[in-house]
């Protein structure tokens, strides 16, 4: 991998962070925030949030990403309800669709006036819920969509909800339309990410090999490398996925979410393998690129000095 390319484009952690995972079996994946990857921050697409470089947002809105789930990934901290229904959720009445990005906004002019708008305006309303109530933000991606079905950015967010909502079948139906009609390939770690949250691991990996992925941004790149470490660890494969987190990039000297994103993961990873004087040092090493408090670097550092978390001390 080279250290920086495109680097202003999740995953929740992801290590978004920002976005715990659900499924049995899993590692210390209890999320800390919203992590992160993803994005997996986490996402991605037009990833859930924007980093300082930094990403850009899920369909124009700015929206911070929670932290790192434990190993690293951008997986939603919830499970999700049921679906929204057919009836609408109200927008809120300041809110007016113009809030978009210019190009969302021009992928919405293939509809007519008054659906584009009310499509514009349910998609603001995603943005703004995603991270405190995930499950109306996707009932408000569910209203943008019913009008839009064919729009790819609108599959998108829909997919991206459903992901922060944790309904990872849902988000993994609607990413694999968004990428039909796009090409795109930036959903493909949280694509991978929503397999290991349905417990299938192996497919995650099948992902992460997917010959698109090498076209993804760094911060894509590193993203889906720490699903496939999780994917790792989820099968017991605890030594493979601290090996697969060793790359030079772990000594970037950029100050972005990836580093500490995968930096955390590494860290992560050794604390599983019971080599907890190296994954203080590279947890150290996180909270230094964590500009932003979206990974639990800190609070890791403290449990491992026998602090209580949130408690100030020594990180060298």
């Amino acid at each position: 991998m080279s250290d920086e390319r495109n680097d202003d484009q999740p995953g929740r952690d992801r290590s978004r962070g920002r976005r715990g995972d659900e499924a049995s079996g899993r590692d210390r994946d209890a999320r800390a925030g919203r992590d992160r990857s993803g994005r997996p921050g986490p996402d991605r697409g037009r990833r859930v949030r924007s980093e300082p470089g930094r990403d850009r947002p899920v369909n124009g809105i700015q929206r911070r990403e929670g932290r790192a789930d434990r190993d690293g990934s951008s997986r939603a901290r919830t499970t999700g309800g049921r679906p929204g229904g057919s009836v609408d959720p109200p927008t809120d009445p300041e809110v007016t669709g113009r809030e978009l990005d210019d190009d969302v906004r021009s992928e919405l002019s293939t509809l007519s006036g008054g659906a584009a708008g009310a499509v514009a305006r349910h998609l603001v309303m995603a943005g703004r819920l995603i991270d405190d109530d995930p499950a109306l933000a996707y009932e408000h991606a569910l209203a943008a969509r019913r009008r839009a079905a064919r729009v790819g950015v609108v599959r998108e967010a829909t997919g991206v909800a459903a992901y922060a909502a944790g309904r990872y079948s849902d988000a993994l139906s609607e990413l694999r339309a968004a990428r039909r009609i796009t090409g795109s390939p930036e959903y493909l770690p949280m694509m991978a990410d929503s397999e290991r949250g349905l417990g299938r691991p192996r497919r995650a990996l099948d992902l992460a090999a997917d010959p698109a992925v090498a076209g993804l941004d760094i911060a894509g790149r590193i993203e889906m490398l720490i699903v496939a470490a999780g994917a790792r660890r989820d099968l017991g494969q605890l030594e493979a996925a601290a090996v697969s987190l060793q790359i030079p990039e772990l000594r970037s000297r950029f100050q972005r979410p990836w580093v500490a994103r995968l930096r955390y993961a590494y860290a992560d990873a050794l604390a599983a393998l019971g080599r907890v004087e190296e994954a203080r040092h590279w947890f150290v090493k996180a909270a230094e690129a964590d500009r932003d408090d979206e990974t639990e670097a800190l609070d890791r550092i403290a449990e491992l000095d026998g602090r209580t978390p949130g408690d100030e001390g020594q990180i060298e």
